[in-house]
């Protein structure tokens, strides 16, 4: 529920024409012999070396922890940011006698870990109540740098249509309390409780998304624009657009994949808008229904195609969403990177059908737990 990118350096991106690209990350925190979900963020957070904790914090439970990769141009220099703090975090994890998941919500059925002792969450309790659903929602967020809000609102009016795509890419939270929900993405399911949560409405123009913000507001929908949870949105805090598209990914490739995406299906967008191109005008409800079929079945069923609002193979959609966003890629030396782990993903699956895979093989869900936190570390 929180972020803390570093400060994009627009200068750097300025002076090449290409786009920076900053990565958000939570995981659980899970009992080593039960899978289950443990508050002990606070002695995870005394085991990280120090030159990290800047990019280290605590998140809405006691069993979430989170970090943030520097903005950059280049995948790599992502790449190494999260390896190096996903190797980080489950060390210090482990010393804490404990074991870090990229997971979107936890498998296994045990206690709610309480919330996070902070005031703003306290008064998010007070006036949310039972809303908190579990061991801990896992989410990823990816900033791509904008020049200024106006465009950043022109571009989320242009990305809002493709966002279920990379919701079915990010699907990684099938079971929940012991079994299997019948879904790719249950965390999506339980974070749509809270009433800010939603596709990204259509906006006319910066004033009209910050009067609804200044509306949800004053209305008691979020106590403060940081509880703004739209599947995308201008950061409150970075020159950036945020896309909050889904489960935290298994692995680093999946989370580069999706980081790569996220930054062409911007760019994109930024070359349509100053094209004069319009954006799709998507119903609000077949949105809504699409970002549901993409929690439902993920890459392994099919999707919504929202030029049409009919189903098809969810891969078919990808393959022709990629194909959309090649010059975007190709202009930022992403492409042949993105072929590779595309290829990867086709070939091992989702992280849901990955988790089911494992189930299927051996009917334990500790097994599922030790496979994450292995996809986890690296």
């Amino acid at each position: 529920m929180t972020g803390q990118v570093a400060e994009v350096p627009s200068d750097m991106a300025a002076a090449t024409g290409l786009l920076t690209v900053g990565v958000e990350e939570e995981f659980l925190l899970v009992d080593p012999h039960t899978g289950a979900a443990v508050p002990a963020v606070d002695l995870v957070m005394e085991q990280v070396p120090a030159e990290l904790r800047g990019q280290v914090e605590r998140e809405f439970q006691t069993s979430q922890i989170e970090i943030g990769s520097p903005p950059g141009l280049e995948l790599s220099s992502i790449r190494h940011s999260l390896g190096v703090l996903r190797r980080a975090l489950s060390d210090a994890a482990e010393r804490a006698g404990v074991r870090l998941l990229a997971i979107g919500t936890g498998p296994v059925d045990g206690p709610v870990p309480p919330v996070v002792d902070k005031p703003r969450f306290d008064r998010m309790i007070e006036r949310f109540r039972l809303l908190v659903p579990g061991p801990g929602n896992n989410g990823m967020h990816v900033h791509v740098g904008v020049p200024d809000p106006d465009t950043g609102v022109q571009v989320l009016n242009h990305v809002r249509p493709w966002l279920p795509m990379l919701q079915a890419v990010t699907t990684n939270s099938p079971f929940a309390r012991g079994e299997d929900t019948g879904y790719a993405s249950w965390r999506s399911v339980e974070w749509e409780r809270w009433p800010s949560v939603a596709p990204t409405p259509f906006l006319e123009s910066h004033e009209h998304y910050q009067r609804l913000i200044r509306q949800l507001i004053s209305t008691g929908v979020m106590l403060d624009e940081g509880m703004l949870y739209w599947y995308a949105r201008l950061s409150a805090k970075y020159p950036t657009v945020e896309l909050r598209i889904g489960d935290v990914c298994p692995s680093v490739d999946d989370a580069v994949l999706v980081a790569a995406l996220v930054r062409a299906l911007v760019a994109t967008a930024m070359a349509d808008v100053e094209a004069g191109r319009p954006a799709l005008r998507t119903d609000h409800h077949l949105l809504v229904g699409a970002h549901w079929r993409a929690a439902h079945d993920g890459l392994e069923g099919e999707g919504v195609d929202v030029t049409t609002g009919e189903l098809a193979p969810a891969w078919e959609l990808l393959d022709r969403f990629v194909e959309r966003m090649r010059p975007a890629l190709e202009e930022h030396g992403d492409w042949a990177e993105v072929t590779d782990l595309l290829a990867g993903l086709r070939r091992h699956g989702s992280g849901a059908a990955r988790q089911r895979a494992v189930f299927e093989r051996t009917g334990r869900l500790t097994d599922v737990v030790q496979d994450v936190a292995r996809q986890t570390r690296g």
